[in-house]
């Protein structure tokens, strides 16, 4: 029997990969990929290579043959009625395929976050248990790369950390954390039919994060809070294509009020110490 995991090649599903090898179980680790030849570039021999395309159901019904445990990572889309009828073409393909438990990369909150993401994410956990399919539910917060990123290295030229969080904090988690703890449960002997929420417990706000540029560039660095329409405008005149740019300014703004603070206690018990904010900023930083 094997765990697979899908979207392999991507930046979450490669970690998970990584961390699996690490653990040197006996089971065999299978990627479910679109693009075979991509793999094989990015994983070991040690991997098994399957074909698994989202909008094929034949396809996944193929690779998750023998499979014992799956990381289902959500589509990549950014339609989400086209990400919906992929979930559902997964989660059909899994219980056709007598996969024994499947695991979902789900939305940290999702119960009661107002963020529209957490929407889609709900509608594929109810579709995992109408399969009657024995599941874990792996919330995952935002990925803490989205806003720690090398765009920082503008706030510090500038001396200006821009946004619409006003003083709302945020709960994000990195891939490398996220990784760990869901290569740790893939590698235990789980519960069945249970939700592991895997928010941080160390949220942080926009201030904090200035203060932090401040400390680890040597430059001073303010946060400038904005309105929405104000965080638009400056989102675009960055660069920001349109469709980015709102959801930016959407996110932040849901930030401000309080949707995505909530700290958690599961990754915790899970990995041995989280990716600090100043570890995360001083790797993204190009201190000139």
């Amino acid at each position: 029997m094997s765990i697979a995991i899908t979207g392999a090649t991507g930046n979450l599903g490669n970690l998970v990969i990584q961390e699996l090898l690490e653990k040197e179980l006996e089971e065999t680790v299978v990627a479910v990929v679109r693009n075979e030849e991509k793999a094989k570039d990015q994983l070991p021999d040690t991997v098994e290579i399957r074909y698994g395309d989202y909008a094929s159901y034949d396809s996944l019904v193929n690779a998750f043959q023998g499979i014992r445990k799956l990381l289902f990572i959500s589509s990549p889309s950014t339609d989400d009625m086209e990400r919906v009828i992929q979930h559902a073409t997964v989660v059909k393909a899994a219980r056709d395929a007598a996969v024994e438990q499947i695991f979902y990369t789900s939305f940290s909150n999702a119960d009661h976050s107002t963020i529209p993401l957490a929407k889609l994410h709900l509608a594929t956990e109810a579709a995992i248990k109408v399969s009657g399919l024995a599941y874990t539910f792996i919330r995952n917060p935002l990925y803490t790369e989205v806003f720690i990123n090398s765009s920082l290295n503008q706030a510090i030229a500038s001396g200006k950390l821009v946004a619409n969080t006003g003083d709302g904090k945020l709960n994000t988690t990195s891939r490398k954390d996220l990784a760990k703890a869901t290569a740790t449960l893939l590698s235990q002997n789980n519960g069945q039919n249970e939700i592991i929420d895997l928010a941080s417990s160390q949220p942080w706000s926009y201030q904090e994060l200035a203060t932090t540029l401040s400390e680890t560039s040597g430059k001073t660095v303010t946060y400038e809070p904005v309105s929405y329409e104000e965080a638009l405008i400056y989102f675009k005149n960055s660069g920001l294509p349109k469709p980015a740019a709102e959801f930016s300014a959407s996110m932040n703004q849901a930030i401000a009020q309080g949707d995505i603070k909530e700290p958690g206690t599961d990754i915790n018990k899970l990995i041995d110490q989280e990716i600090s904010l100043k570890d995360m900023v001083s790797k993204v930083l190009t201190i000139g």
